[in-house]
């Protein structure tokens, strides 16, 4: 079943736009089978309306009167994409894309997302050039039985508020566990999956230790598994360090290299512990393992923790270089890497977040700034890619939920052999690369592929 791209006019009531009419371009019809002065389904996300088409031999676009288009929440110049089922007498348009945010700042109508208005924008820009139409909405907007949703759509002038209805998919963007745990949010994504037959991706946010032990399950994926266990007690602690020099301490729910701590064996007798601070790295020394954890057990009572294998890996001038890799599924449902960036580590930093002075670099200039010989560095080049797709698949199969992005953190050692750190289900759309006036991003563009394909445009 083909979709086309079509541009809503809103107009007055008149002629031969009657209230429960619309008036579609002849080609459209013709090449949808539409059929003309009968009722047909139109459907929009989770709404439904009877309807009688109209064709207009010369109109590139679909005619829809105020009052249907104010209950719809579209706007005039609005682009969809139109199918129609015989089978069904049913005329869909859409995808409708309903976008999960955390937050709206209603008194800034500029910029009512604050820094994430500019993604919003861009999505905006994008799914009208694929046809598609999208909204905005926080985990205050949603109400439990009802089929529509209060959110935000952009004119193409200006930010307006409306009731749409429930979308044909739901794009989890919630930046904190807390909302997304939120009862409330909870019983919408059920109820929109269940009652409405959305799909709603990127739905909840990983635990490092719950990846690992999924990973775990699939032999294939054991080679880029560094040792990696749920923090218990100081007898793991001691043992995982008597088989490596280098063991880190990540919390279970951390994110921006917040709370790691690399624990070091200098010798037999020594230790180094070194936490993150905003202002870089604070480093103590501890005649004893013993004595570096009393120091730490206070803030491991605080929070879960994964204690991880420490990696010899690549770097260039004394900074640590990993790499992040974000892998999307697109127009046919497939896993694909869109990009795969360098992160090196910022002076006095062991974690290479941008948030911690890290930077960005394409990774063959970065590769090549390492003691890797050329061939080695091709094979990373490689393997980082192989990897990406590789661990997208295992979460995939033995991971429960519906993921539609990933940003896979990877790193390559002193050998070139690559290893996976951890796995983002909410990762950041900038690549660090510039974009040119008019142009798409990547990760957006496949973002809203993605979109059409679970909504069958």
């Amino acid at each position: 079943m083909t979709s086309t791209k079509m541009t809503i006019h809103v107009q007055g009531m008149g002629g031969l736009l009657q209230e429960q009419s619309l008036v579609i371009g002849e080609r459209a019809v013709r090449l949808h089978k539409i059929p003309t002065g009968s009722a047909v389904t139109l459907q929009f996300g989770a709404a439904r309306h009877q309807v009688k088409v109209v064709s207009a031999s010369h109109l590139d676009g679909i005619r829809i009167g105020e009052p249907l288009a104010d209950k719809l929440g579209l706007h005039h110049g609005s682009v969809v994409g139109i199918r129609y089922k015989a089978s069904s007498k049913t005329l869909s348009i859409g995808p409708l894309i309903g976008v999960m945010m955390s937050r709206v700042y209603s008194g800034s109508h500029d910029r009512p997302f604050g820094n994430n208005t500019t993604f919003c924008k861009e999505l905006t820009d994008t799914c009208r050039t694929f046809g598609a139409f999208v909204y905005f909405f926080t985990a205050s907007d949603v109400g439990s039985g009802h089929s529509t949703v209060k959110g935000w759509a952009w004119s193409g002038r200006s930010w307006y508020k409306a009731d749409f209805p429930v979308p044909d998919v739901v794009y989890n963007r919630l930046t904190t566990r807390k909302l997304e745990n939120d009862p409330g949010v909870q019983q919408f994504m059920r109820e929109v999956r269940s009652r409405h037959g959305a799909a709603v991706f990127n739905e909840k946010y990983l635990d490092k230790t719950d990846v690992f032990e999924a990973l775990k399950k699939d032999a294939s994926l054991l080679k880029y598994l560094p040792e990696s266990h749920m923090f218990k007690n100081f007898q793991m602690l001691k043992s995982m360090s008597s088989r490596h020099q280098v063991v880190f301490l990540k919390p279970i729910t951390g994110s921006l290299g917040k709370g790691i701590i690399r624990i070091a064996r200098l010798s037999s007798q020594s230790y180094s512990c070194q936490t993150t601070s905003l202002n870089g790295t604070v480093r103590q020394t501890f005649p004893s393992l013993e004595a570096a954890f009393g120091s730490l057990s206070g803030k491991l009572k605080q929070r879960r923790y994964q204690i991880q294998q420490g990696l010899h890996l690549i770097e260039t001038g004394g900074r640590p270089i990993d790499f992040r890799a974000l892998v999307q599924r697109g127009s046919g449902g497939a896993w694909g890497v869109t990009s795969i960036v360098a992160r090196i580590a910022g002076s006095n930093h062991f974690v290479s977040n941008l948030a911690r002075g890290g930077s960005l670099s394409r990774v063959k200039e970065a590769l090549a700034k390492t003691g890797l010989t050329a061939l080695q560095q091709r094979n990373a080049s490689v393997g980082l890619r192989k990897a990406a797709l590789d661990i997208a698949g295992g979460i995939e199969k033995q991971v429960a939920g519906h993921f539609g992005e990933l940003g896979v953190d990877l790193a390559v050692d002193m050998n070139g052999k690559v290893w996976l750190l951890e796995v983002n289900s909410k990762p950041s759309k900038n690549d660090g690369t510039p974009l040119a006036e008019g142009a798409i991003r990547p990760s957006v563009k496949q973002t809203v592929l993605y979109a059409r394909y679970l909504a069958g445009f």
